[in-house]
C-alpha cells in the first residue's frame, strides 16, 4: 500500500534515512505503522499507551516496544534509529511542557517531530488538506485547518472537566447514574445491572472501584452504554447527548459547514446514529487514520 503524498526533499535525499515511521499515542494504545521514503507502508503494530500525561519515560518505552513488533512482524532487520524519520501523533502533546520533555527524550532517531494526535487524526482524514474532524475515542476533540492554513481546536480540555462524547465522559455519567440506582434514586435498569456487574455489585465494592478509577477505566464503561441503549432510556439519551455534544463541536469548527467533515475514531463512529441530521449527513469517512497523519507530517517536516 502506497500513501498518495510527497515526500519532502530532505528525506528524500537524506541516504541514512531508509524507514519512516507514523506514530498514533493514546491513553488506550499505541500504533504505529512504517514505511519505505516513497511511503510504501512495510509493517505495523499496536502496543501499550503512550499517552505523555501517564509520563514520558513510560511513553518512549512504548513507542518503542511497539517500533520494535512492527519490525519483528514485517520481518526487517532492526535498523539503527538513527536510520529512521518518525512523526507522532500524541495524546498530550498540547502540553508545551511534556512535548518538549518527550523531544529531549529523543533516543536517537534521524529526524523526529510530535503534535497532537488531534492534528495527525486531521492530517490522515482529508490526506492533508483543509477540512475539520472530531475524533471521539477515550477523550474527544474536534479540529479544523483552514483553506487559509488556519488550524484551531475545540474540546480536547481533558478528563474529567472536559472530553465531552467521549468514553470516559460516557462511562462518569454512566458511574454517576448507577450511584442514583445504588441509593434507590432511580430505578434499577440494563445500564445500572452492567455497570454493577462490571464493578461490583456491592456498594463497598463500587465505592472501591470508583475510588481507584481513572480516564481509562470510566471508558472500558461505554460499551456498556451502547449495550443498554435498547431498553435503558438514561442510557439511550447519554448516547442522544454525545451526538449532541459533536454537533456542538462540528458547528463550532466550521460554523457555515464549507469544509470536509469527518467524524473519527471507533468511538465517534458508533455515535454517527446518535448524531443531529444536518451534521449526520455532512460525515465523510476519513481518507486515513492517525497514523497516516504523523507519516504525512513527518513526511513534510523532516
Amino acid at each position: 500500500m502506497n500513501i498518495k503524498s510527497p515526500v519532502s526533499a530532505t528525506i528524500a535525499e537524506d541516504y541514512t534515512i531508509k524507514y519512516l515511521v507514523g506514530v498514533d499515542g493514546g491513553g488506550s494504545g499505541t500504533r504505529i505503522i512504517v514505511t519505505d521514503k516513497k511511503l510504501k507502508i512495510l509493517a505495523s503494530a499496536q502496543g501499550d499507551p503512550s499517552a505523555l500525561g501517564q509520563g514520558i519515560e513510560k511513553a518512549w518505552r512504548a513507542v518503542l516496544d511497539t517500533l520494535a513488533r512492527a519490525f519483528h512482524y514485517g520481518n526487517i532487520p532492526v535498523p539503527m534509529l538513527s536510520e529512521c524519520a518518525i512523526g507522532f501523533g500524541l495524546s498530550g502533546a498540547n502540553n508545551i511542557i511534556w512535548k518538549n520533555e518527550f523531544y529531549m527524550r529523543n533516543p536517537g532517531f534521524k529526524n523526529i517531530i510530535v503534535d497532537t494526535d488531534g492534528f495527525t487524526t486531521l492530517l490522515g482524514a482529508h490526506g492533508g488538506n483543509p477540512g475539520a474532524i472530531v475524533a471521539v475515542g477515550t477523550g474527544s476533540v474536534g479540529m479544523v485547518l483552514t483553506k487559509d492554513g488556519i488550524r484551531r481546536d475545540v474540546s480536547g480540555w481533558g478528563f474529567p472537566a472536559g472530553d465531552e462524547a467521549s468514553g470516559a465522559w460516557l462511562g462518569l455519567k454512566a458511574a454517576a447514574i448507577t450511584q442514583k440506582t445504588i441509593d434507590g434514586r432511580r430505578p434499577p435498569s440494563t445500564l445500572s445491572e452492567h455497570v454493577l456487574k462490571f464493578c461490583g455489585k456491592e456498594p463497598a465494592q463500587f465505592l472501591n472501584w470508583l475510588g481507584n478509577a481513572g480516564q481509562n477505566s470510566f471508558a472500558q464503561l461505554a460499551p456498556l452504554v451502547f449495550q443498554s441503549a435498547a431498553t435503558d432510556i438514561d442510557a439511550k439519551n447519554l448516547l442522544i447527548a454525545a451526538g449532541l455534544e459533536i454537533d456542538m463541536m462540528a458547528k463550532a469548527l466550521d460554523p457555515n459547514g464549507e469544509l470536509p467533515l469527518s467524524i473519527c475514531g471507533r468511538l465517534g463512529e458508533a455515535l454517527i446514529p446518535y448524531l443531529p441530521e444536518s451534521t449526520k449527513s455532512r460525515n465523510q469517512t476519513a481518507q486515513g487514520d492517525s497514523t497516516i497523519g504523523a507519516l504525512l507530517l513527518v513526511s513534510k517536516n523532516a
